[in-house]
Parts: C-alpha cells; sequence; structure tokens
C-alpha cells in the first residue's frame, strides 16, 4: 500500500464508487479505501445515493488498515461533530405513574408465599382425584 496512510489520520479523497454497503474513496493514484455505509453520516442512512455521489472530493478519517487484505476502512462521520440531541434536552421526562397494587384478602391463618414444599402435599392429592383428571 501506501506509507504515508497511516490509522487516524484525516485525509481528503475522491468517492470512485457507490454500493448498497459503502462508497469506495480513492486516497490518491495507487490507494482506495471502504466507508461503510454506517460510516457515511451521524444517523441512518438509506441510501447512499442521498449524500453521495461519484466525483464528490470528501474528508475522510482513517479507521483501518489491513495490509494482507490490501483494505482501508474509512470514516466520513468520523470528521464531523455529532449533533446536539435537541428533542431530549428541550422537553424534560415526566415521571411514570405507579399503578397501585392489588389488596389481597388474607386467607386464615395464612402468611406470605406458600413454599413448594408445602404445596406438594396439595398437588399430589389433586392429580390422583377423578374428578379432576381429563379423559
Amino acid at each position: 500500500m501506501t506509507e504515508k496512510i497511516e490509522t487516524g489520520s484525516v485525509v481528503t479523497g475522491k468517492v470512485t464508487g457507490i454500493q448498497p454497503y459503502g462508497a469506495f474513496i480513492a486516497l490518491d493514484e495507487n490507494t482506495q479505501g471502504l466507508v461503510h455505509i454506517s460510516e457515511i453520516t451521524h444517523g441512518y442512512v438509506k441510501d447512499i445515493n442521498d449524500h453521495l455521489k461519484v466525483g464528490d472530493e470528501v474528508k475522510v478519517k482513517v479507521l483501518s488498515i489491513d495490509e494482507n487484505a490490501g483494505k482501508i476502512g474509512l470514516s466520513i462521520r468520523a470528521t464531523e461533530e455529532a449533533p446536539v440531541q435537541q428533542a431530549a434536552a428541550a422537553k424534560p421526562k415526566k415521571p411514570r405513574k405507579r399503578q397501585a397494587a392489588a389488596i389481597v384478602p388474607e386467607v386464615e391463618g395464612q402468611q406470605g408465599f406458600n413454599t413448594l414444599k408445602d404445596k406438594l402435599q396439595e398437588w399430589i392429592d389433586q392429580s390422583q382425584r377423578e374428578d379432576l383428571i381429563k379423559k
């Protein structure tokens, strides 16, 4: 590849091709990299053609260089400042209303939850009753 391009550097390149998954950017005569669709801009990108076209000059940040595979990962988004979330700042959240707990009448002599050990014998008895067995 080339010696002058390093991970983290910001360079200017020219869009040479657009695919559904990203845009190819020529960094010099011999070197080109890919800006993945998720690195085009902040926010959701449905169609790259809405943001870039072949021949555009763009400023990109080098995210990764894979010398063995000959691939360079680029980002246009990393060269831009993230937009401020205005909707959240302008409108404070209201506290959610809590639903009151249902009041369950207390069974004579019973408090809290039944343990499995307490209910086991009752379940065994129920399983052996003829009137409860489905036929």
